[in-house]
């Protein structure tokens, strides 16, 4: 390795680490395929065989053999159970599981090691909650009194509870709150046995992408930030600092890839996991529905600690836990720096995966992002853009008359900035014909009454909009 510093901190780590020849060095990484948003934590990088790019094999590393073990969990809890018994060295999962891990460990007269963020949002996007299609209800305002599902413990089961008090609806009395993994929430769903489901990434879009359930509430509301990332054990890390550092380069790999080629890796999470590729891009492309961002944000430190205060709070954990004991990004900014990137400079922003892109109709550079569209044709490997949902719907009507089917239509929260699936939202109209996007038919209402505009469901939205972009 060419890293160099002096002895002290990570460095005098690396100068004492143990490896001897003829060793065999387990590397045993937990992953969340499904969840999508931790993919280049775990499944890109197992995938894309991109750990053994970057495992160290000079040194004190130069005769030793790795044993790479890959296991997938559906839930960081069964993930932690196995970290704590030395079954696991690294794991992905969000702020409040990995809370429990944290938790766990010291319970056991251990330590985990929070290693970097992998995705989130610093508003809370990603998060979310669903109603059965059919359902009458709109906002969370209405949940008052239903019954409402979620996996316990999750970053999903955080914002549900403060979303839930923001409204002056009291979790413990006001409603029904029952555990349910996802696999069966989505059943339940469909046979309207509950009245809300809240979840984390991807199922509160994954969902609705399959037409049995509307989102109705999504974590940026809450404004509380979100997100996934990467633990490790902190004996392992301080023996084999090296390789932790090897782990990160592979992740930054991974995120610069599907950087790069989204449509290509969000079809290979398709591939593994079920989940289909549009509902990765919503996500993972170009002003996803979260950003991909390893650096410890403000934001995502308030997150974890947040979520350690909460379970407090829920008894789910007694230790002396904190985010600041927690957290040690020295092994992240050692891979930033192998990787020639600026940490302090991604620390500062703020900025989602960026659309540099022309529009597909008019061949116009897409300069103003706020009303911006896309449309994926099956077929193609690259999704359109486009300036407004009027050229979108326009041009997506053109493809489908010369018998190309629309794979899915992206359209942008004018509230919110979330990226949305067009044939779940709410549009307004103004008076030219001009739409904005909306999460909430509410929203869409206060926005069409302040604007002498009118509110419109994707239907109609899509019919009035090809008119407007093709009238001379």
């Amino acid at each position: 390795m060419n890293f160099r510093l002096p002895l002290t901190g990570l460095a005098l780590a690396f100068a004492l680490s143990a490896a001897h020849a003829g060793e065999t060095i387990r590397v045993a990484l937990g992953t969340q395929d499904t969840t999508i948003n931790c993919a280049t934590g775990g499944l890109l990088i197992r995938e894309l065989n991109l750990l053994d790019k970057y495992l160290p094999r000079d040194g004190k590393y130069k005769d030793v053999t790795y044993d790479i073990q890959w296991k997938n969990f559906t839930s960081g809890a069964p993930l932690t159970n196995e970290m704590v018994a030395d079954k696991l060295d690294f794991g992905a999962m969000a702020d409040f599981p990995g809370s429990l891990n944290g938790a766990a460990h010291l319970k056991a007269g251990k330590k985990s090691i929070f290693l970097s963020v992998l995705s989130g949002s610093t508003f809370g996007s990603g998060n979310g909650i669903v109603v059965p299609t059919a359902s009458s209800v709109q906002s969370l305002a209405e949940l008052k009194g239903k019954q409402i599902s979620v996996p316990f413990a999750s970053t999903s089961h955080g914002m549900l509870l403060r979303a839930l008090k923001a409204q002056g609806i009291d979790p413990s009395t006001d409603v029904n709150i029952l555990t349910q993994a996802p696999e069966v929430a989505g059943s339940a769903l469909q046979a309207n046995k509950i009245d809300a489901h809240a979840d984390f990434v991807p199922f509160a879009d994954l969902f609705p992408y399959r037409g049995f359930a509307r989102k109705i509430f999504d974590g940026a509301q809450a404004n509380a930030p979100t997100f996934h990332g990467t633990l490790v054990n902190a004996e392992y890390a301080k023996k084999y600092p090296e390789i932790v550092v090897a782990y990160l380069r592979a992740a930054l790999e991974a995120h610069r890839l599907i950087t790069a080629e989204p449509e290509k890796y969000s079809e290979l999470i398709a591939k593994v996991t079920g989940i289909e590729a549009e509902v990765n891009y919503l996500f993972h492309g170009p002003l996803g529905l979260q950003t991909r961002d390893f650096t410890w944000k403000p934001e995502y430190r308030q997150a974890l600690a947040t979520s350690i205060d909460t379970l407090r709070i829920l008894k789910r954990h007694d230790s002396d836990l904190t985010a600041d004991t927690f957290i040690d990004d020295q092994y992240l900014r050692a891979a930033f720096k192998q990787a020639g990137l600026d940490y302090e400079a991604q620390l500062k922003s703020y900025d989602k995966a960026p659309l540099k892109a022309n529009d597909h109709l008019t061949g116009k550079p897409i300069t103003d992002f706020k009303r911006v569209a896309q449309v994926w044709v099956e077929g193609e490997p690259r999704v359109r853009h486009y300036a407004s949902p009027e050229n979108a719907f326009a041009d997506a009507k053109k493809a489908t008359a010369a018998g190309r089917k629309i794979r899915v239509i992206f359209a942008h929260d004018d509230t919110l900035g979330i990226k949305l699936l067009a044939n779940q939202a709410w549009f307004a109209a103004d008076a030219k014909g001009q739409l904005r996007a909306f999460l909430l038919k509410d929203s869409a209402t206060k926005w069409a009454a302040a604007n002498q505009g009118k509110v419109v469901d994707f239907t109609a939205a899509r019919d009035t909009a090809t008119r407007v972009a093709l009238a001379p």
